[in-house]
């Protein structure tokens, strides 16, 4: 399937989907509204929330302040999951006597320390920068830890057999192992990012998509609850595409899978 082709595929599913969501809210079907407007909204009146959002200039602030948390959170998430996950995985014993308490760590609800990063660091960007680092880095952690963990004794063996250093070792075969595991980590961590700081913006904050959310559920604004969430949405997927060009250019050497014939 030809990108333009797929592309057109997935506009038409957001297609159908809103156009029933508008159909089912504002039509009634056998007597009676199944998507009740106070309760559903509907697509019109939530992209005419986000045009009056982006038009007022009300919502860049907002959307810069969460992308400033979200990309200190997935940056500071990511190079500590890669460093520790690598490590743990080059060292046995290291690993073997942290396991419990990592695994005792990662157990630990979210939503528990969003108020514990609040009295800590305030309510500035750092607690929620804080929140979104725990969620990021246990993702990359195991991801990368597996990866480096999965590498073919076989070439390991050739490398050795080829007077290979440790260091080269890292270099060309550990790391090449490492990164496809990692950048499948990395896309999921995005999400989480975003996510969150958006809770903790949600839990106490005076500015960010979740602040703009917690504002309008508390005037039953079900609209602007809606549009704060498809911009959000909208944001973690232009993140994304920046983290997909960035594993094509490092994984370059990795070939393309051959697409099935029917």
């Amino acid at each position: 399937m030809s990108r333009l082709t797929l592309l057109f595929w997935q506009l038409m599913v957001a297609v159908v989907a809103l156009s029933l969501w508008q159909f089912l809210a504002t039509v009634p079907v056998f007597g009676r509204i199944l998507l009740p407007p106070f309760f559903f909204s509907n697509p019109v009146d939530v992209g005419s929330q986000i045009v009056k959002w982006f038009t007022s200039g009300v919502i860049w602030k907002h959307l810069m302040i969460t992308l400033w948390e979200s990309v200190l959170a997935f940056v500071i998430g990511s190079v500590g999951g890669v460093l520790v996950g690598f490590w743990f995985a080059r060292q046995p014993r290291v690993a073997a006597v942290f396991d419990p308490y990592v695994k005792m760590v990662n157990a630990l609800p979210r939503v528990v320390l969003a108020p514990i990063f609040t009295l800590w660091l305030g309510l500035g960007i750092w607690s929620k920068v804080a929140l979104g680092v725990t969620l990021v880095f246990f993702i990359v952690f195991f991801n990368v830890y597996q990866g480096v963990k999965e590498v073919s004794q076989t070439v390991l063996d050739n490398g050795r057999m080829l007077g290979m250093s440790e260091r080269q070792l890292t270099r060309h075969v550990y790391w090449p192992s490492a990164l496809s595991w990692m950048f499948s980590s990395l896309h999921t961590a995005v999400g989480f990012a975003v996510v969150g700081a958006v809770v903790g913006e949600y839990l106490g904050s005076a500015a960010g998509l979740g602040y703009l959310i917690q504002q309008a559920e508390g005037v039953f604004d079900v609209a602007a609850v809606f549009a704060g969430m498809f911009v959000l949405s909208a944001f973690v997927i232009l993140i994304d595409m920046v983290v997909t060009l960035v594993e094509r250019r490092l994984l370059i050497w990795r070939p393309v899978a051959a697409e099935g014939r029917g």
